[in-house]
């Protein structure tokens, strides 16, 4: 899943460092499924941070294109009042180079994240008056984070069958509710 925000490019040490949110509190998202829209509560974030999951910050969520990593203190994630913070030491590869350039002219300038909903870690809400569903995302486990060309949220299998359930659609004889999360 997607979410997409804006970042700036600052100096560290000397060391390129690209610094802004991944993630945006308390936004709704674009429809998404063509269902429902999709909002990050303050905290959604704490958990995955707290345990040292090991994320990865990509190029366009491209994992032969790594940047960053929490475990090896190139990437810093914390959460603040505005959202998903995010502090990414670029490497001397020539992709991350390319990167840099790119956005230094202000071609990509927006970033995203990619995760899983935790169990527990959505709420469901109905939809009034012909307004779509909304999905409150409480709880998540972070893999990664990117600047990204097109920040959007695409279509994912979680998000479409956990709204099914919600909405109480049939999924057929291949539907396992282990996989909703």
């Amino acid at each position: 899943r997607i979410l997409g925000s804006q970042f700036t490019l600052r100096s560290t040490a000397g060391v390129p460092t690209l610094v802004g949110h991944a993630a945006v509190f308390n936004r709704d998202s674009e429809l998404i499924a063509g269902s429902f829209i999709e909002r990050i509560a303050p905290g959604a974030f704490r958990e995955s941070i707290a345990k040292g999951d090991d994320v990865r910050a990509l190029i366009n969520h491209d994992p032969s294109l790594i940047l960053a990593r929490t475990i090896s203190r190139t990437l810093l994630l914390r959460e603040d009042q505005h959202g998903l913070y995010v502090e990414i030491q670029i490497p001397k590869t020539t992709y991350a180079q390319d990167l840099l350039e790119s956005t230094k002219r202000g071609d990509i300038s927006q970033m995203s994240f990619g995760f899983t909903v935790s169990p527990g870690g959505e709420r469901w809400e109905r939809g009034q008056n012909g307004a779509p569903d909304i999905r409150t995302l409480l709880s998540v486990r972070l893999f990664d984070v990117s600047p990204v060309t097109y920040p959007a949220y695409p279509d994912t299998d979680v998000a479409v069958r956990s709204h099914r359930q919600f909405v109480g659609h049939s999924f057929g004889a291949s539907f396992d509710p282990s996989e909703i999360q």
